[in-house]
C-alpha cells in the first residue's frame, strides 16, 4: 500500500513536469495524513500545519497503519517533488466523505459513515477506531471536496495544503444525532465506557478564509444517505 502511493504520485509529477504545460496540480490528500498523533486531551486544533506521526505508526502497527502512513508519505513526497521541479502544488485535505453514489457498490467511506444506521458490527468497531486512532469522526460531502478542488484550482492566490472537512465529531455524539433525526431507525447508543469526546477537530479555516463555503452539513450529508440507501433498498424504514 505504501509503496505505490507514493510512486503513483510521482509517476504523474513527472508527468506533469515533462509536459512543460501543466501550470499547477491539485493533489487529494487525506486527513489521515494529518491527524494521527500520540497526543492526548481534548479539544485539540489540528491544522494545515500538522502531520500525523508516521514514526509512531510504524513502531506501534495499530490496526489500519498502513493507510495513513502511505497517505502521509505520497503527500510529502509530492511537496518534495514540486519544490525540486518548480510545480505550484495545491494539496485538498478531506476528511471521511460520504453522500450519495452512482456506483454499483457502496463506496466504503459511505459505508462507514451509515456503519450506526445499518448496524453493522464490523463497521461500527471501525468507526470506533477511526476515532480512536484519528482523534475523531469528521465529514465531508462528496460534492463539497469535489467543489473545493475545483475552487483552489482556480484561485490565484491559492496555495499550500487545505483541510476539507465539514463535521467534527465522536461515536457517541453523532449516534445521538442520528437517533433523534431518524426516531424511526435502530440506531445504537450504549457504548460502555467508549470515550463520548473527540480528541480534536481538524480546522478547515484556511480553506474558509480563502473564500470558500461548504453546501453540505451533517444534516444534509446524512438525509441525502438515507434516502439513497433507501432508494437502492439498503434501508428498510
Amino acid at each position: 500500500m505504501i509503496n505505490p502511493a507514493i510512486q503513483g504520485v510521482v509517476n504523474v509529477l513527472k508527468a506533469c513536469a515533462k509536459s512543460k504545460t501543466v501550470k499547477s496540480v491539485v493533489l487529494t490528500s487525506s486527513a489521515a495524513a494529518v491527524t494521527i498523533n500520540q497526543l492526548s486531551g481534548t479539544g485539540l486544533v489540528m491544522d494545515e500545519s500538522n502531520w500525523t506521526d508516521v514514526e509512531f505508526l510504524t513502531s506501534t502497527k495499530p490496526p489500519t497503519w498502513g493507510y495513513p502512513v502511505s497517505k502521509t508519505l505520497a503527500e510529502k513526497e509530492a511537496w518534495k517533488f514540486a519544490e525540486e521541479n518548480n510545480i505550484k502544488l495545491i494539496t485538498v485535505i478531506p476528511s471521511l466523505m460520504a453522500g450519495p453514489y452512482f456506483t454499483p457498490e457502496t463506496p466504503s467511506s459511505v459505508d462507514l459513515a451509515m456503519s450506526l444506521i445499518i448496524g453493522d458490527e464490523y463497521l461500527i468497531s471501525n468507526l470506533k477506531g477511526m476515532q480512536m486512532l484519528s482523534g475523531s469522526i469528521s465529514i465531508t460531502h462528496v460534492e463539497d471536496v469535489c467543489r473545493a478542488h475545483i475552487f483552489v484550482a482556480e484561485k490565484e492566490s491559492a496555495s499550500g495544503r487545505y483541510i476539507c472537512s465539514a463535521v467534527n465529531t465522536s461515536v457517541i455524539e453523532l449516534a445521538s444525532f442520528l437517533k433523534k433525526r431518524y426516531p424511526t431507525l435502530y440506531v445504537p447508543t450504549d457504548f460502555g465506557e467508549f470515550p463520548s469526546k473527540a480528541k480534536l477537530i481538524i480546522s478547515s479555516q484556511k480553506l474558509i478564509k480563502e473564500g470558500f463555503s461548504f453546501k453540505y452539513g451533517i444534516e444534509e450529508i446524512y438525509d441525502q444517505c438515507v434516502a439513497c440507501f433507501k432508494d437502492k433498498g439498503l434501508l428498510k424504514i
